[in-house]
């Protein structure tokens, strides 16, 4: 049992580490290929490993690579050394952190044991969030501060101002989900969302307090320095706001800190208000009852997804260079598909024909529903990069009006409400 409990605890550390690290250079290729979908042009799809591209998300490794070898350039007007390096290190590590307590599937049961699947194994659910969330802002103005810069600086005060704003707001928020879900564990929430409202609709937060889902996925972009609450670094106004003078791999934790924090943000909109884990009409009881059917209907879907990313990947290669790299490139990647798809087709079929036991079937419940976070979580963090390519940046006071007079306001509002129909309704 003690393997059993290191393997799933390191299962679930590499799952927090893909689902915020790993995916920050995803999310970056993401952001490129939206951006240049909205703006009419190609995006990214020039650099390669022997002509493989990816579809540009080679480009972000790139990128990765050059800030790691890059010159890691400190003015001398700089006040205090030490901090001016601490502060991208405080906004990675709280960024980071954030991740390590969102539920990826539900509690899972090995034997006699129990394990929660989350990075950290703790019950202080949306209380950790809160806490390392409003501490990114402290990276954002020590750093501000430490370089002697009075761009850096303005935008670190503004950062302050604007994180003190909105984390009212979206504590309040929360406070009406957590009247309605009575309980601050993340697990317990999305346990919650499993059921069904009138027999037939999912209990889903969205639908439960739409008006709470609204407030926080507005504050959650504010949180998270996103478009168009990023004025922390106006590039018009600022030149790069509190990350002026940084560069390097200093510069790379402030950029990869905020696609983490973006991540993290998606990830707890995914589990407060999203059904977290769980797919439509399939909680974790029924999908562990139907097992059976729902690998027989992984069987048949699964090729059809990957037909049709063949035909996107070929279609996304239709013109071929001198080098013929691009031709290339879509035969390798569609060999690969290929042998991808027989080896899960003949794990399922086999595991079909074999049938399954009570820890098979707990085992495949949970990397069912892994996947179907993973996918929820990818679908809410291309609105984050749909919106920025989507909105101008507000005024700094259109911001502070749309805190203070609409967003706090309407918070408290939605409490009372949601006070009074648990009081009637006795729920």
């Amino acid at each position: 049992m003690n393997a059993i409990l290191v393997g799933v605890v390191l299962v679930n550390i590499i799952l927090a580490l893909l689902f915020s690290l790993g995916a920050a250079p995803i999310l970056v290729w993401i952001e490129r290929r939206v951006a240049g979908f909205i703006q009419d042009r190609l995006g990214p799809n020039r650099c390669h490993i022997n002509g493989i591209r990816l579809g540009g998300l080679i480009q972000s490794f790139a990128d990765m690579l050059k800030l790691v070898f890059k010159e890691d350039f400190e003015p001398k007007s700089i006040k205090e050394s030490f901090f001016f390096s601490l502060a991208p290190v405080i906004v990675f590590s709280s960024a980071f952190l954030t991740f390590m307590v969102m539920p990826f599937a539900d509690d899972l049961k090995i034997g006699d044991q129990i394990f929660m699947m989350q990075g950290l194994p703790i019950d202080l659910g949306i209380l950790w969030f809160l806490a390392f969330a409003g501490l990114s802002v402290y990276g954002i103005m020590l750093g501000g501060w430490a370089s002697n810069n009075k761009y850096s600086l303005l935008g670190a005060i503004r950062a302050g101002a604007q994180v003190i704003s909105y984390e009212a707001a979206m504590g309040l928020s929360l406070v009406s989900i957590l009247i309605t879900y009575g309980s601050i564990h993340l697990g317990d929430m999305v346990a919650y969302q499993g059921t069904l409202l009138f027999g037939f609709i999912p209990a889903w937060g969205i639908l439960m307090q739409p008006l709470a889902a609204i407030i926080f996925i507005v504050t959650a972009f504010a949180e998270a320095n996103r478009t168009p609450f990023d004025l922390a670094e106006g590039e018009s106004e600022l030149v790069g706001g509190f990350h002026t003078e940084y560069s390097a791999m200093r510069f790379g934790l402030f950029f990869v800190g905020e696609y983490v924090a973006m991540s993290a943000s998606s990830a707890l909109i995914v589990t407060l208000f999203l059904g977290g884990y769980h797919l439509p009409w399939l909680n974790t009881q029924v999908l562990k009852e139907n097992m059976t059917g729902v690998i027989a209907f992984l069987v048949v879907v699964i090729p059809l997804v990957s037909f049709l990313f063949a035909r996107w990947i070929g279609k996304n290669n239709q013109w071929i260079d001198k080098e013929n790299i691009r031709n290339r490139e879509s035969k390798i990647l569609t060999k690969g598909l290929l042998l991808i798809n027989i080896v899960i087709i003949s794990l399922l079929v086999f595991l079909l024909w074999i049938g399954l036991e009570e820890t098979g079937t707990n085992i495949a419940t949970a990397i069912i529903q892994i996947v179907t976070f993973a996918i929820k979580l990818l679908l809410m963090n291309f609105v984050f990069v749909w919106v920025r390519w989507t909105l101008p940046r507000f005024r700094y006071d259109q911001l502070q009006d749309l805190g203070w007079k609409v967003l706090i306001p309407l918070s408290i509002a939605n409490i009372f409400v949601t006070a009074t129909v648990v009081v009637v309704l006795g729920v």
